[in-house]
């Protein structure tokens, strides 16, 4: 029988699809050879952890495709890891399948209540329990379009999450950040080396953001395009070190004749041969306060236009918009 990831994968990438990344946290079970078993289809890497910093490290060397907690007793020690993952501005997008055998209806009741997305209060049927965490899997891939370059939530999380924190009517910044001469780079280098710069630049966006502010969302729209969310007391010293570890980190990702020129020659949209600068990063910011947006569209609409602006200064910069909506 062909796995529904296995469809996937012949739409994919065939290799990256079939290993299976699984966060565990598990007490008095056999649950890293039960999910081995019920898996058996693909190359299963387990990532043991017993703290939310811990799955976060794991999920940022390996993204992590599924977590996993697992009790042979009373379950009721997962209730606060399981609250702090769905409130962690990037692991709460990664579904949860909890195996609880002793638990009671309450905390059954509870733990879908916090958003859990499986809970086995029974029997583990190795079939079942595959075909259960294959849909997990497949369904968080297809509604968050996970980039597969920077493994970030893509623009359905991105969307989600903003329109999320509107709801709230929390005041708060939305920063676009967008490569300058990234098209440059990767017509001279290769799509290769341009694959491997989104991939640094994804992880400088998320570890500052990450290292500076509890509250803070990191997604990919795609391409060179990055959307990062943060309070506003924290948007300027979180940008500065974005540019800051950005241009320091960037030019070793050029030839050393090409850094000590400090430009490259490629033809240009037109085909005709330009000079491309080291490549900058610009970042477009608004600000949502007094409730001005009501939805994510209007905060588009005029971050589209700021971004343009920001892009037509020489280097790396930061612009916030501050004229009122229109």
């Amino acid at each position: 029988m062909v796995t529904i990831l296995e469809r996937e994968a012949s739409k994919a990438v065939r290799a990256q699809s079939l290993k299976l990344h699984c966060g565990l946290c598990q007490r008095n079970t056999a649950m890293e050879g039960m999910l081995t078993t019920s898996l058996s289809g693909y190359e299963v890497v387990i990532h043991h952890f017993d703290t939310i910093s811990a799955l976060y490290e794991q999920n940022q060397r390996s993204y992590i495709d599924l977590i996993v907690f697992a009790a042979g007793d009373d379950p009721e020690w997962m209730v606060s890891l399981l609250r702090e993952i769905k409130a962690h501005s990037i692991l709460q997008f990664i579904p949860i399948l909890v195996y609880a055998p002793q638990a009671g209806k309450s905390f059954v009741v509870e733990g879908y209540k916090l958003g859990v997305e499986e809970l086995v209060s029974g029997f583990w049927d190795h079939q079942i329990e595959a075909a259960k965490a294959e849909m997990l899997i497949f369904r968080s891939r297809r509604d968050l379009s996970v980039n597969p370059s920077s493994k970030l939530p893509g623009p359905n999380a991105i969307e989600y999450e903003i329109d999320k924190r509107l709801q709230t009517g929390d005041k708060f910044a939305v920063c676009y950040g967008d490569l300058d001469n990234f098209k440059a780079y990767n017509d001279y280098y290769g799509y290769v080396y341009g694959d491997k710069m989104i991939r640094i630049t994804s992880l400088i966006i998320r570890n500052v953001v990450q290292d500076l502010t509890a509250q803070g969302f990191v997604g990919h729209i795609g391409g060179d395009d990055f959307i990062w969310i943060v309070p506003v007391e924290e948007v300027d010293v979180v940008c500065k070190n974005v540019i800051a570890t950005f241009d320091r980190m960037v030019p070793f990702r050029y030839a050393e004749v090409d850094r000590e020129k400090g430009w490259i020659e490629v033809a240009n949209r037109r085909g005709v041969i330009e000079r491309f600068p080291i490549m900058s990063i610009s970042i477009a910011v608004i600000i949502n306060q007094k409730r001005m947006f009501k939805h994510p569209g209007e905060m588009s609409h005029m971050m589209a236009d700021l971004k343009k602006y920001t892009k037509s200064l020489p280097g790396s910069n930061y612009m916030i918009e501050r004229r009122k909506k229109y």
